[in-house]
C-alpha cells in the first residue's frame, strides 16, 4: 500500500436528490464541464497529478501537486458558477493521506483519510460554502493574499460524533460569507463559543490501518464487490463489575484489530469507522457488513476480575449471519496479550489467509509485558483518538501524554507507547493555542527516536516519522518518503 498526500477538494450539488432525473443529468453535465474547463484541473491532469472521482452528485479531486491547487481550482469554480444561478454547490478542501486500490473488478478506487475528512468538512456547509479544514487554513495563512480570504468558524461535530475545525472561504466575490446552519445552531446553543483551530490530522491513523473509505471512478453507485477476507472488529462489551474497566475491554479489541491489519491478505476496517457500533446496543450484522463493506465481523466481550480475565469472541459471516467461529477464553489476567495473539490467529485459519513468517511473527508479540504499562496505554489511546488537533481537547491530550510518560517509565521497550507518546506531543505542538514550542517539538522528536531504535522498519515506524515531518516541520516531502 502506497501512501502519498493528497489535497482534496470534494464537491456536491445541495438539493440533487429532489431533482428531477432530467434535471440531475443536466446538472452533473454543467458541474462537471465547469470543474474540466478550470485552469487547475487542466493543469493537474496534464501533469498526471489529478484523480478524478464521481460520487453521483458531485465529484472529488485529489491534486497530488500543490496544497494550493484545490483553493485556486474552487476560485475558478466559484466564479464561474455566477453564470449558473440554478446550480447549487457546497465545496470542502482538506490535505491528507490517500492511497490507490483495485477492487477485483479491476476498477481503480482511492481511501485514505484526505478524502473522508474532506466530505466531512463539506458536510458543515450549506450552498455556496467553501470551507476549509483547519490543517489547510494554516497552511494557506503562510501567504499573505490568503489572508483576507480565512474566517475561522470554529468546529463542527460530524459523523461519529467526531468534532472538526473548519474555516470558511469567502471574499470578493467568493464562496458564501454567511455562517453555515450548523454553526448558526452551536450559537444558539452557546453564547459564548470558544473557537477552535483543528486540523483533524489523527482520522489519518485509523484510516491507514484499515482504508475505509472507497471511491470508484466510475460512480459510487456501481456496488463494489466486497472481499471474502474482508473482516471488521466491532467493540467488546465490557462484562467486568467495575464500569472503569471499559478502557481494558476496548484495549483488548484495539490490540486483535491491529494484529489482524498486520495481515497483508486481509481487508481490516479501522477502529474510527467501527466505534458507530459500540456494544450494548441492538446490532444488525448484515447492515453493518453492508455498511462497512466487509463479509465477516467479530463480536466479543471481556470479563476482568482480579488477577482473572475471560474473553469471549466469535466470527461471524455478516452476508448470513452464520457463526463461523467462538472461543471462551479463562485465564490469569497477565496472559491476556497470549489470548489476544490466539483470537487473531484463529480467525486468520478460519479465513484461510496467507500467513508470512514475518507476520506471524508480528501477532505473536505482545505489545507490552507488563500489565499495568499495557492499562496506562489503553487509557491514553482513547484521549488522543477522539481529541485529534482540536484546540479544545488539550486537557485530553496532556492526560494521555501523562498516562503514555507513565506506560513507558514502567516498559522502556514499549513501542507503540513511543509512536503514540511523538503523536500526542506533535498535537500539542500543532494546534495554535496550545504549545507551539521547540520543547514540545524536541519531545516529539525524542519519542520518535524511541521508536526508531526499538523498531527501525516497523510500518508504525515510519509512520511516526512522517507524521513528526508532516506535522511538526512541515517537512512535507520529506514525510512522502517515509510513507
Amino acid at each position: 500500500m502506497k501512501l502519498e498526500i493528497g489535497h482534496v477538494l470534494f464537491i456536491d450539488i445541495v438539493g440533487y436528490s429532489k431533482l428531477l432525473i432530467n434535471e440531475q443529468s443536466e446538472q452533473i453535465q454543467t458541474l462537471r464541464k465547469i470543474v474540466r474547463g478550470t485552469e487547475q484541473f487542466r493543469l493537474a491532469e496534464a501533469e498526471g497529478k489529478l484523480l478524478r472521482l464521481p460520487t453521483g452528485d458531485g465529484g472529488a479531486l485529489v491534486f497530488r501537486n500543490s496544497p494550493e491547487a484545490p483553493v485556486l481550482c474552487v476560485l475558478e469554480i466559484s466564479k464561474e458558477l455566477k453564470s449558473h444561478p440554478e446550480l447549487h454547490v457546497r465545496m470542502g478542501i482538506h490535505s491528507g493521506p490517500v492511497y490507490e486500490v483495485t477492487d477485483l473488478n479491476e476498477q481503480a478506487n482511492i481511501a485514505g483519510a484526505g478524502i473522508n475528512i474532506a466530505q466531512r468538512v463539506m458536510d458543515c456547509g450549506d450552498a455556496g460554502h467553501i470551507l476549509l479544514s483547519r490543517h489547510v487554513a494554516e497552511d494557506l495563512e503562510q501567504y499573505p493574499r490568503w489572508r483576507g480570504y480565512l474566517h475561522n468558524l470554529g468546529e463542527c461535530e460530524v459523523k461519529h460524533g467526531v468534532r472538526v475545525g473548519v474555516v470558511n472561504l469567502s471574499g470578493d466575490g467568493v464562496g458564501n460569507a454567511a455562517a453555515p446552519k450548523k454553526f448558526q445552531a452551536i450559537k444558539k446553543r452557546r453564547a459564548h463559543v470558544r473557537w477552535a483551530t483543528v486540523a483533524v490530522a489523527l482520522l489519518v491513523l485509523g484510516t491507514i490501518v484499515g482504508g475505509t473509505f472507497y471511491l470508484s471512478h466510475r460512480s459510487t453507485t456501481s456496488a463494489l464487490r466486497v472481499l471474502d477476507k474482508s473482516i471488521a472488529v466491532l467493540p467488546f462489551e465490557n462484562l467486568s463489575r467495575d464500569p472503569d474497566n471499559a478502557f481494558f475491554t476496548d484495549g483488548v479489541q484495539d490490540e486483535i484489530l491491529t494484529y489482524l491489519a498486520k495481515i497483508a491478505d486481509l481487508k481490516v476496517i479501522s477502529r474510527m469507522s467501527v466505534m458507530q457500533y459500540k456494544s450494548g446496543a441492538p446490532r444488525n450484522l448484515r447492515e453493518i457488513g453492508q455498511q462497512l463493506g466487509v463479509a465477516h465481523v467479530v463480536e466479543g466481550s471481556v470479563q476482568r476480575a482480579a488477577n482473572k480475565v475471560r474473553v469471549n469472541a466469535q466470527l461471524i459471516d455478516a452476508r448470513n449471519d452464520a457463526h463461523l467461529w467462538a472461543q471462551t477464553y479463562d485465564r490469569d489476567l497477565a496472559d491476556v496479550f497470549a489470548i489476544q495473539s490466539e483470537i487473531a490467529k484463529a480467525i486468520a485459519d478460519q479465513l484461510q489467509t496467507k500467513l508470512s513468517p514475518n507476520e506471524k511473527k508480528a501477532i505473536e508479540q505482545p505489545p507490552t509485558t507488563d500489565l499495568a504499562a499495557f492499562d496506562l496505554y489503553s487509557r491514553a489511546k482513547p484521549l488522543l483518538l477522539t481529541a485529534g488537533f482540536s484546540a479544545t481537547s488539550e486537557p485530553d491530550r496532556r492526560k494521555a501524554i501523562e498516562l503514555l510518560d507513565e506506560a513507558v517509565k514502567r516498559d522502556p521497550s514499549f513501542f507503540d507507547a513511543y509512536c503514540q507518546l511523538a503523536f500526542a506531543h506533535e498535537s500539542l505542538y500543532s494546534v495554535r493555542g496550545s504549545d507551539h514550542t521547540p520543547a514540545r517539538l524536541a519531545l516529539a522528536e525524542a519519542a520518535v527516536q524511541t521508536a526508531t531504535r526499538l523498531r527501525p522498519d516497523a510500518a508504525e515506524t515510519h509512520l511516526a516519522r512522517a507524521q513528526y515531518l508532516y506535522y511538526g516541520l512541515r517537512d512535507y516531502a520529506g514525510a512522502l518518503a517515509e510513507l
